[in-house]
């Protein structure tokens, strides 16, 4: 793994988690994407060489509406760039990781992704991304 891509934090509602979020930051929202296969909104922003992604559920059903629900807005995944996703994939699930996809999907802002489970990384929701060339 190379660094901390992103930090994932689940909001109710983008139109008001954007404006707090410019304030806090000190800058403004430099994308939106919808990534409709995982039922997301998102919000992204750069501060230094890391990026907070918002996440709003796009479907009531969606896996941040359920999170929203059982543990309220917060922190949701912390999120590491690799050079090589399969490679990384395959490293970790040998170490008894467990993969929450058994080949990368595409995500947000261009990257190719996985997800650990929470249970095997003390509780945290770990996604590893790839740029896509």
């Amino acid at each position: 793994m190379k660094q901390v891509e992103h930090i994932g934090i689940a909001v109710k509602s983008l139109a008001s988690a954007i404006p707090l979020y410019e304030k806090l930051l000190n800058t403004s929202c430099y994308k939106t994407e919808e990534v409709a296969s995982e039922k997301v909104k998102t919000a992204f922003f750069r501060q230094g060489e890391t990026k907070i992604e918002l996440l709003e559920s796009s479907d009531p059903e969606g896996v941040i509406a359920r999170f929203i629900e059982k543990k309220g807005e917060g922190l949701h995944h912390i999120a590491f760039a690799v050079t090589d996703i399969e490679a990384e994939m395959a490293r970790l699930k040998n170490e008894g990781f467990q993969l929450l996809n058994e080949t990368p999907k595409k995500g947000a802002d261009n990257k190719l992704v996985c997800f650990l489970h929470p249970k095997g990384t003390t509780g945290v929701l770990v996604e590893l991304c790839m740029e896509i060339s």
